[in-house]
């Protein structure tokens, strides 16, 4: 019978002690490491030379070191045996400072007559539950930071640049991007992009492919998944024949959206991992939502700065031409009467020169009215138009007189009516033409799209007080298009990228006061190379809900000779010259400077017409002496002038207005009209 060899327990604690899968630490009641078996020495990422003779609290976060150092002093004073599982919240420091989530079991040999304590310690990153909170943790930890960056960076540009990175780095994929769709609809841009061809793919335009997981994304408004996933909520669907050629294995697109509206899509690839599950799809919809809320409080912050310097250029320049427009009437109104003079009507050399000069003088008024517009001052006649009737009459006048290489297209939807002066309308769309054909010089297409307008553009304050809603007229070309610099300041007056003598830069600022007076909105979207879209956003009416104001266009009334005109105007030279006027047609004038003082000429003498400007500087304006006086003599006959009349838009009361600088022709006609009114 064979003996059993003698066993050295030396060797085979060595052995066990190496062989031991869990990672095994020998230390001293000094905490001093004395021995690692290899598992320690692969999990804390050290040599053996250089674990030996270290303290164990060189393994614990600094954070927690002096605890700790506490909790193993008092347990060198009665050590005790501490199985694995009681506790799940230990962490070990490896030597590149990395942390790793452990279990430890601490076995003192003291009872064997060792000063020695074992310590298993046990690497439970790989748990399956332990696994998913740590996943979760650093999803959780990327969303933080981009949170964090999304507070102390107010640039939505950067942030959207952003999100990819982050989303990669998160998934450990290769490839993230962001696709915003474009104003047709048709298409999308991808906006921001990592991976081995984002160079050349950001700004791309990519077309919407039927059925495609973008279409489901964009249309939907769910999220898609492709790969070995269960689809955890989302679409599921097939990888694209191209996705698989590149490699593709695992993909996942999430909605990005603006105010309950699809934009665009956030989307991964991958091919390394073979699946997407409830995490990540929660992840990316996070992740999507916030920078959805980033670009929603970006596009606000920026539409109010852009509303707010607009406003701040549109007072200054209403202020400036209602001066102007004094002025011009004391010009032209001078140059009226010295025409009529015997002497100069007979003078060829005179008559010529005042001529050019009156000519000069409705140039410097057009210009005026053009500032007036943008800064929204102007005197509208709003009335309903049917935009179908208006559209095609314009483009049909278009077709025959721009450049033949350029096509035009009209999409406009059955029975669009809106509210708005029909004349002003054709002239900021004319305008918009204009600016579009000089666009393309070799040709392009200029399309007219109107439509009940499905969203709301930020600056338009109305949006709900309009139960019918507003209109979307589109006027877009296939022209250059706008760099940001230019496309930011495009609706400021004077600006213009025209060479000089080319343009005043007031047509897009005339269209944009325009749109902003009636109501309404203007939004431009351009790029270089794509080119651009103004959108006019005008208050929808319904049938029969508006009749139609329509302008007299009867004859002027006889004015009888020496009726009694009360002229009220603060500025004395615009006195001078309307008091010819009127003394020129055989009127009796009564001059005022201010509303108080036409007040107490009304209390003691009678008179057959009030003729008041309306801003007439400090006390009373002009809209609130023709109301004081109507009340006090119910018939009075009144006629309003104005260098600008904001005022009247809200104080008109329904008064004719005659808008300075004007003809003495004008004002006969605008005094036969009131008069006309109350016999």
């Amino acid at each position: 019978m064979n003996e059993a060899p003698e066993i050295d327990e030396g060797t085979v604690f060595r052995s066990l002690f190496a062989a031991y899968p869990d990672a095994l630490l020998l230390v001293d009641l000094q905490g001093v490491i004395r021995l690692a078996n290899p598992a320690a020495l692969a999990l804390l990422g050290y040599e053996t030379d250089e674990l030996l003779g270290q303290n164990v609290d060189a393994l614990v976060p600094d954070a927690i070191r002096p605890r700790h150092a506490a909790y193993r002093d008092a347990y060198a004073a009665q050590p005790r045996a501490r199985p694995m599982g009681t506790q799940m919240d230990l962490v070990a420091r490896r030597r590149d400072g990395r942390e790793v989530m452990v279990e430890i079991a601490l076995s003192p040999l003291q009872d064997h007559g060792l000063p020695y304590v074992v310590a298993a310690i046990r690497n439970v990153t790989e748990y399956p539950r332990v696994k998913q909170a740590l996943l979760r943790a650093r999803y959780a930890e990327h969303l933080a930071r981009f949170g964090r960056l999304a507070v102390e960076a107010r640039e939505s540009e950067r942030l959207l640049a952003e999100v990819p990175a982050v989303a990669a780095d998160a998934l450990h994929v290769e490839m993230a991007e962001i696709r915003l769709l474009e104003p047709d609809g048709l298409r999308v841009r991808v906006a921001a992009a990592i991976g081995p061809d984002s160079a050349q793919r950001i700004g791309q335009r990519l077309p919407i492919e039927v059925g495609s997981a973008l279409e489901i994304v964009l249309t939907q408004g769910r999220a898609a998944v492709a790969g070995d996933s269960d689809g955890h909520g989302g679409v599921k669907f097939q990888l694209t024949p191209s996705d698989r050629e590149a490699g593709v294995v695992c993909k996942l697109l999430v909605p990005l959206a603006d105010r309950g509206r699809t934009i665009g899509a956030l989307a991964v690839r991958s091919c390394n991992r073979y699946a997407f599950g409830e995490d990540e799809l929660n992840f990316l919809q996070s992740l999507s939502s916030m920078l959805a809320t980033v670009l929603q409080r970006a596009s606000s912050e920026d539409a109010l700065t852009h509303a707010q310097r607009l406003e701040s250029v549109g007072q200054l320049t209403g202020g400036i031409a209602h001066d102007f427009n004094n002025l011009l009437t004391v010009i032209s109104g001078n140059l009226q009467i010295l025409r009529d003079v015997p002497q100069c009507a007979s003078d060829p050399l005179v008559q010529p020169l005042v001529d050019a000069a009156i000519r000069a003088t409705q140039r410097g008024a057009e210009l005026t009215a053009k500032l007036l517009a943008f800064s929204r001052r102007q005197v509208l006649q709003p009335t309903v138009v049917d935009l179908g009737v208006l559209l095609r009459s314009l483009t049909g006048m278009l077709r025959r007189t721009l450049d033949q290489r350029i096509a035009i297209e009209l999409d406009v939807a059955v029975d669009l009516l809106c509210t708005a002066d029909p004349m002003q309308l054709e002239s900021a769309l004319l305008n918009v033409a204009l600016n579009a054909r000089d666009a393309m010089p070799n040709g392009g297409t200029l399309r007219f799209n109107c439509h009940v307008a499905a969203a709301k553009p930020p600056e338009l304050e109305s949006w709900e007080a309009n139960r019918e809603g507003y209109i979307a007229l589109e006027i877009s070309d296939t022209g250059e298009g706008m760099p940001e610099a230019v496309r930011e300041r495009a609706f400021e007056p004077f600006f213009t990228t025209k060479e000089s003598g080319r343009g005043t830069g007031l047509g897009l600022s005339t269209v944009y006061g325009f749109a902003r007076q009636s109501k309404g909105a203007a939004t431009l979207d351009s790029a270089p190379g794509q080119g651009t879209t103004v959108t006019l956003f005008l208050p929808r009416v319904g049938h029969g809900d508006v009749q139609a104001e329509r302008q007299d266009a009867s004859p002027a009334a006889h004015i009888p000779k020496g009726l009694k005109v009360l002229l009220v105007e603060d500025d004395p030279e615009v006195v001078a010259v309307v008091r010819q006027f009127l003394t020129s047609m055989d009127l009796e004038v009564l001059p005022c400077a201010n509303g108080e003082q036409a007040l107490q000429i009304l209390e003691n003498q009678s008179v057959d017409l009030l003729l008041t400007d309306v801003f007439l500087g400090p006390g009373l304006r002009g809209t609130e002496v023709a109301a004081k006086a109507r009340r006090r003599h119910p018939g009075l006959p009144v006629l309003l002038m104005s260098g600008y009349s904001r005022e009247l838009l809200e104080e008109r009361n329904g008064w004719e207005v005659l808008a300075k600088p004007y003809t003495r022709a004008e004002l006969e006609r605008a005094i036969g009209r009131v008069l006309s009114q109350v016999q």
